[in-house]
């Protein structure tokens, strides 16, 4: 592995004279970042009604403080208040684009704010007609399109909860989250456009016996016949234009999304109107997002980045970039060129195939001025190859959760970038780093210093005092840490590295390693597309097994890749490491938001399909 922390991008000398960053610095009278990210950790209040003045926040009825109580690890956020987060929404002029997509034909396709908020208002027209209540659980099951935002943000406005439902989930993980969401009606379409096939969705809901559903017709496939009960969407649309937003109190549930569990119910994770805040206090400061930029990030409404890129670009003014086909070809590139792209957030391994085909390399992409990245470790040689497609940009590493709807570790616009690596915590909270022993450390699992405006305080399914803080160690202020479950390292410089999670690390002859740091050694080869490493159990209860998942990046013999992975291993992080088995495979398993589902390759290895073929 490469460990030079030579920074690829330095900040211009002027940076901070234009950056949403520099403003805040000269607002609070600090030196310099660090110096505003301590403030912002030891001035909690001070720093989230900053950001909410900052980002112009509508309130119905003012909030009385910031929080009840900051010392405890369930603050309830502006106590007294009236809001409904849909009305900050639509504070850019009438006239600008809130939407540009790209559909089936690649005509670029804009919606004005003005025409966003309308098709908003018929949506909520739409479920108060039919006899819907503030409170109902409304399941969208939606590629991410124009209409699909207007539908969560009228499902919001109406004083209803979205509950978030991937489109590509089979008919049973569909039934289990429709059943633990409590969804008392779907919206959903008849089918889903990929790769110019046209795939069923609609009939997946009907497998599920889901609810009542509202079926939208994209012009793709077989025209479906629908079960009595269920409804054509342009029957069902509301004609009437207008609606005014439900206030609600803060802490109203208006989402209630999914963690990407592959044993039991998955946890149940609601956001409330406070939870976009925090979305959008990160995309203002930490990806700089500013009025007029164009954000685009291929994510879906059942993955948090779904919702996340609605409030951190609409809250921030700015236009959201919708491609409604795959990312990894070039039609995706030259949409970015044509809608002229500001910050362009990815899953690391969409680099890696971009890399592997060269395919966006013929696209300018000048126009972009940062990219984000999350969902996975990254790659310091991808990062640097994507950095390099739009004239050295800056990556920022951008990693939290579900439960903490945006980051805890990122990076800025102000600082230098290092390839996959991060910079900082992120403004309004920290973290701490623990050994097994709960001593701090340089090395360790992230568990988090709160409170922090976006941090879940509870679950639908599960004792939330028990999933995050029970046996966790107590923080210096005396309050208990919030367990996480990231393994971080910190560097020399005082930067940050992503091991990978703390249920993805195996011990290898009494050597505790992430998978994701085997992953990044092996993914450096030139004749390795995209690998996934995981432990199987040994017979007889020794040493877990290494084993390596690997989509070749060539027709690389499997016997030479293993020679070449194991010889990068061995180098690059420690000789006593062997590998037991390859596995090469077409494609890794992926969860919606992309994450490679190691828990499912432990399962396919214990019982391994004839397909793949071992080296």
């Amino acid at each position: 592995m490469n460990d030079d922390l030579t920074p690829e991008w330095t900040p211009a000398p002027d940076a901070l004279d234009h950056a949403n960053i520099g403003w805040a610095i000269r607002e609070t009278g600090v030196a310099d970042y660090p110096a505003l990210h301590r403030w912002s950790i030891t001035n909690r209040a001070d720093y989230w009604r900053l950001a909410i003045n900052r980002l112009g926040i509508a309130f119905h009825t003012p909030y009385s403080a910031i929080a009840t109580d900051l010392n405890t690890t369930c603050s309830r956020w502006l106590p007294d208040a009236l809001l409904n987060i849909v009305e900050s929404c639509f504070q850019a002029p009438p006239e600008s684009a809130a939407i540009v997509s790209s559909g089936a034909s690649g005509d670029l396709q804009t919606l004005t704010v003005a025409e966003l908020r309308s098709l908003t208002s018929r949506v909520a027209n739409s479920l108060v007609q039919a006899g819907g209540m503030p409170g109902d659980r409304i399941g969208v099951i939606l590629p991410m399109t124009p209409t699909a935002i207007a539908v969560y943000l009228g499902v919001i406005a109406a004083g209803m909860a979205v509950v978030c439902i991937p489109d590509s989930f089979a008919a049973d993980e569909i039934a289990t989250r429709l059943r633990v969401g409590d969804a008392s009606l779907v919206i959903t379409q008849d089918y889903v456009r990929r790769g110019g096939k046209a795939l069923a969705l609609y009939e997946r809901i009907v497998a599920a016996q889901g609810p009542k559903a509202i079926v939208i017709a994209c012009g793709a496939g077989e025209p479906v016949t629908l079960r009595d009960g269920d409804t054509a969407w342009d029957s069902w649309l509301s004609s009437d234009e207008f609606f005014s937003p439900v206030p609600g109190n803060p802490d109203d549930t208006i989402s209630i999304l999914f963690s990407s569990g592959t044993t039991g119910d998955p946890k149940a994770i609601p956001w409330d109107h406070t939870t976009p805040i925090k979305s959008a206090a990160d995309g203002h400061f930490h990806l700089d997002t500013r009025p007029g930029d164009t954000v685009c990030w291929p994510t879906s409404l059942g993955w948090m980045m779904g919702p996340w890129l609605v409030f951190a670009s609409l809250i921030n003014r700015a236009t959201i970039a919708l491609y409604e086909d795959s990312p990894l070809e070039a039609g995706f590139g030259r949409f970015v060129q044509n809608t002229h792209v500001t910050m362009l957030g990815i899953v690391p391994s969409i680099v890696r195939v971009w890399r592997a085909s060269g395919c966006m390399q013929q696209f300018d992409w000048t126009s972009i001025r940062n990219f984000g990245s999350t969902g996975e470790c990254s790659n310091a040689t991808d990062m640097r190859y994507l950095m390099h497609l739009a004239g050295n940009k800056p990556v920022i590493e951008y990693c939290g959760g579900t439960e903490t709807g945006g980051s805890y570790i990122t990076g800025t616009v102000v600082q230098p970038c290092i390839p996959a690596t991060f910079s900082t915590p992120a403004l309004g909270i920290d973290f701490d780093l623990r050994d097994e022993n709960g001593e701090q450390a340089r090395t360790g699992e992230a568990f988090l210093v709160g409170p922090s405006m976006g941090l879940s305080n509870r679950l639908l399914n599960r004792d939330h005092e028990a999933v995050y803080y029970d046996d966790c160690p107590p923080g210096s202020s005396g309050i208990p840490l919030r367990r996480h479950g990231d393994e971080i390292e910190t560097l020399a410089n005082g930067y940050f590295r992503m091991i990978g999670r703390s249920d993805d690390t195996m011990n290898l002859g009494g050597i505790k390693v992430g998978c994701a740091e085997i992953e990044r050694v092996v993914c450096q080869l030139d004749g390795v597309q995209e690998a996934a490493a995981i432990a199987a159990p040994s017979e007889g209860g020794g040493p877990s097994r290494l084993v390596l998942y690997v989509v070749p990046a060539s027709n690389t013999p499997p016997g030479d890749l293993r020679l070449a992975m194991q010889k990068a291993i061995r180098t690059h992080l420690n000789p006593l490491f062997h590998i037991d088995s390859v596995v090469t495979v077409q494609s890794l398993p992926r969860t919606a938001s992309n994450k490679v589902m190691r828990r499912e390759l432990r399962k396919q290895f214990m019982q391994p399909p004839d397909s793949p073929t071992k080296a």
